[in-house]
């Protein structure tokens, strides 16, 4: 069962075959009656995902065994060049699992109709890991980022309503500005050495609205430019919200040097004068960084002081979620693993008790949202389900020298006016492999 066409990818490393040095044996030893899954999440996580695989075991009749390693990138190339991979993979980004094609099953070479699995889904969520027309991962739990968080009370304070249009935004930005109420938005860049990304967020933002998924998957591919006309329509955009006069406390050189773990903290505090801001953009992982006391109303699904509604999109084009998620790839090819596959990215996945985690969002629209236990997960999952699109992160799935590198680098000097625009975008390109 196990394939054996090994991946081209550049020499493991000693420290990396150590890791498998202890497991990759002979074949013969594999418990064929157990499936194998490894993952990138460990401790309570983990625990939940195994006690929801074995509950759905005792009625399927299959035995599920889940790894978790916190160096999953590292291990699960070593594994499957040592030729003992896991039978199942969950990998937290599609770059290393699409370097991995040559070891992966296609799905549909299992018998799995993906077609029927992604019917429930928002357009996007189902090719994020498609190869010359087949399918080697499917999503089986997926992150939000076009949130707008904001303060309830606050807004209701200063007689704001929460924008359900691009335009409405925009007025309320104008009213938040003529008022003297504070600044439209909280905005932090800096991440230590991973300072710039959540510019990368603006940016992929309306590049996927203004310019649908296959613009979007297309500039991804590096085929599209940043120098292009799209790109540049979604700067300017980018530009309008945030770095003209007052739209931020400081402007875009205050941004890149705030933190964006800090940056919310204004969304709690009273007036101009002690930098309040209303509204930031920010993906769903953002409330573990709030301060405790309202991390502790979020517990309670008290939402009276923090909230968040899905940012608009321009008039004309799709209503667009960005976000990330975890796919799930098959390195064997019994049925076993099929059903496995099957159950883990449909829509029942989660019924078993997974979805009791909070970080849990299905990405099938007719997942039953009374299995969540947060207010969040639901909202979430609403917004999910009226967005016709879904843009996995551009930068996630660029070339590291570009999406975790350039990007970073030059929309931190665009912001702290360091660059224009167009210089910073010149050198984003021209920083491409080719």
């Amino acid at each position: 069962m196990l394939r054996r066409r090994m991946i081209g990818l550049t020499a493991v490393t000693v420290g990396a075959l150590a890791l498998v040095g202890c497991t990759a044996g002979d074949d013969n030893e594999r418990d064929d009656a157990t499936i194998t899954i490894m993952g990138a999440f460990t401790d309570a996580q983990a625990d939940a995902f195994q006690a929801d695989l074995d509950k759905w075991g005792e009625a399927s009749g299959i035995k599920v065994a889940y790894d978790g390693n916190s160096d999953f990138q590292t291990a699960v190339v070593a594994r499957a060049t040592a030729g003992n991979p896991p039978d199942i993979a969950i990998y937290p980004q599609p770059g290393v699992l699409k370097s991995q094609t040559a070891s992966l099953f296609p799905l549909e070479d299992l018998g799995i109709d993906v077609e029927a699995i992604t019917a429930d889904e928002a357009n996007g969520l189902g090719t994020i890991a498609q190869v010359d027309g087949q399918t080697f991962g499917l999503p089986y739990s997926i992150n939000v980022k076009s949130l707008v968080w904001y303060n309830p009370a606050a807004f209701e304070s200063a007689g704001l309503t929460v924008p359900t249009t691009d335009e409405e935004v925009t007025a309320l930005q104008e009213k938040i500005i003529a008022d003297g109420l504070g600044y439209p938005w909280c905005v932090g860049l800096e991440s230590g050495a991973g300072t710039g990304w959540p510019a990368t967020d603006w940016l992929e933002e309306y590049v996927l609205r203004y310019g649908g998924l296959d613009e979007y998957n297309a500039w991804i591919a590096g085929d599209v430019l940043f120098e292009s006309d799209l790109v540049t329509q979604a700067g300017d955009k980018v530009a309008q919200e945030l770095l003209e006069p007052d739209k931020v406390n400081g402007g875009g050189a205050a941004a890149a040097t705030t933190s964006f773990q800090t940056a919310g903290n204004q969304l709690f505090v009273s007036g101009k004068e002690n930098g309040q801001c209303f509204m930031m953009r920010q993906g769903s992982f953002i409330a573990d960084f709030f301060p405790d006391d309202i991390k502790a109303q979020i517990a309670e699904n008290d939402l009276s002081n923090i909230n968040f509604f899905q940012l608009p999109s321009p008039d004309g084009t799709d209503v667009a979620m960005l976000g990330g998620g975890d796919l799930v790839g098959a390195f064997t090819d019994s049925d076993a693993t099929k059903q496995v596959v099957e159950y883990i990215t449909g829509p029942d996945f989660g019924t078993n008790g997974y979805a009791s985690q909070a970080i849990f969002l299905s990405p099938h629209n007719d997942f039953d949202t009374s299995n969540y236990t947060t207010e969040f997960q639901k909202n979430a999952q609403e917004l999910l389900k009226n967005s016709t699109l879904f843009g996995f992160d551009a930068s996630d799935q660029m070339p590291g020298e570009v999406g975790a590198g350039t990007e970073w680098s030059e929309l931190t000097n665009w912001f702290a006016g360091q660059k224009t625009m167009e210089q910073a975008f010149q050198s984003i390109d021209a920083s491409w492999p080719r």
